[in-house]
């Protein structure tokens, strides 16, 4: 790889050592002139926390907000169990706001009195897929600046919007009361264990002081990543992933219109997941097909938090990732999910 190649031949010495906890200044400079361009993030290097990963990060904030007194996390009603256990094993518990095509009901949080932060999606809802409205995301903003809670936006696909130029950070509306997250792990893989937080000034101290001294993330990764976002080569990379998602996104839906007409494809065109809405009263069927055939499909239902009653017009549906499938294997994955799927 070009960028491994330049990024070793000019490491300096101090490369082989331990590292700044925050992480290497030449990854947290370029991520912050990246950020401002690509998402409208408001940063600088000094505010930028390398971590290998959301579930690193959010537990670095986790601790932060809990060495603060914070006992209290919102969340979105639907999204994934492992965050939330991550925030109850730092001694953080959660409540849910409802989701609905709107995005997350954040004036609910007004009913949340000892919430010190809600956890959000908002460029792009996992799983339901629909992005934080506009009137939505300044309320939340307010709420924010009134109650001194702090927003956690977890940017997961923010790049991978496919019919418009993708809808910019959240933080950007302001950077005192939001904390942006991002990974590398759906631009690039999972298995590249790298992301960031940019942390408002306010609450560097104490992500600082819970991250640890020493640095816990790869700096070879770091520097390569740095290299790679400084070069070009992650542009180019992002924009070649989004026209081949969102092709695989526009023949998954005619393919389903084909073979299910009862079925159709619910949220934004963006992201890596589709959501097909079934007909009511077969989700539990279908992923009992899905499992005898093999395939790794989810129900809408198993992302729902345990204390939230459900929208109610949320229809039975199965959260298919049409984005970890190879090219080899992606028209006999299609060809299998169709065959699941109830048809007239």
């Amino acid at each position: 790889m070009a960028a491994a190649r330049r990024a070793f031949a000019n490491a300096p010495h101090s490369t082989y050592g331990y590292g700044d906890p925050l992480g290497r200044m030449e990854l947290r400079e370029a991520l912050a002139e990246y950020l401002a361009r690509a998402r409208g993030v408001h940063a600088d290097a000094a505010r930028i926390v390398i971590t290998s990963g959301f579930h690193h990060g959010l537990g670095v904030l986790a601790r932060a907000l809990a060495a603060e007194g914070g006992e209290t996390v919102a969340v979105e009603s639907y999204g994934l169990d492992i965050y939330r256990e991550l925030l109850r094993d730092e001694g953080v518990g959660t409540r849910p706001v409802d989701v609905d095509e709107c995005g997350a009901r954040v004036d609910q949080l007004v009913d949340i009195a000892d919430a010190a932060a809600v956890l959000l999606t908002p460029a792009h809802q996992f799983p339901t897929g629909y992005a934080l409205s506009t009137e939505r995301r300044t309320a939340v903003v307010d709420w924010a600046r009134r109650t001194g809670a702090v927003i956690l936006e977890d940017d997961y696909d923010g790049e991978f919007r496919y019919d418009r130029v993708p809808v910019g950070a959240l933080q950007g509306l302001d950077p005192d009361h939001v904390v942006y997250f991002g990974t590398a792990s759906k631009s690039v893989a999972p298995a590249l264990r790298l992301g960031w937080a940019v942390v408002p000034d306010s609450l560097l101290p104490a992500v600082a002081q819970a991250k640890g001294r020493v640095d816990t993330v790869s700096t070879l990764d770091q520097l390569v990543f740095a290299e790679f976002l400084e070069s070009g080569a992650f542009d180019r990379h992002v924009r070649s992933r989004r026209r081949r998602l969102r092709h695989r996104r526009e023949v998954l839906i005619e393919r389903i219109a084909d073979a299910a007409p009862a079925v159709h494809v619910i949220g934004m065109a963006a992201g890596l997941q589709a959501v097909l809405a079934l007909p009511v009263g077969s989700e539990e069927r279908v992923l009992r097909v899905a499992g005898r055939q093999g395939l790794v499909v989810s129900g809408l239902a198993e992302f729902r938090h345990p204390a939230a009653d459900g929208h109610p017009s949320w229809p039975d549906a199965l959260v298919v990732n049409f984005s970890n499938v190879s090219e080899s294997a992606w028209p006999g994955a299609l060809q299998a999910l169709c065959r699941i799927l109830p048809s007239p």
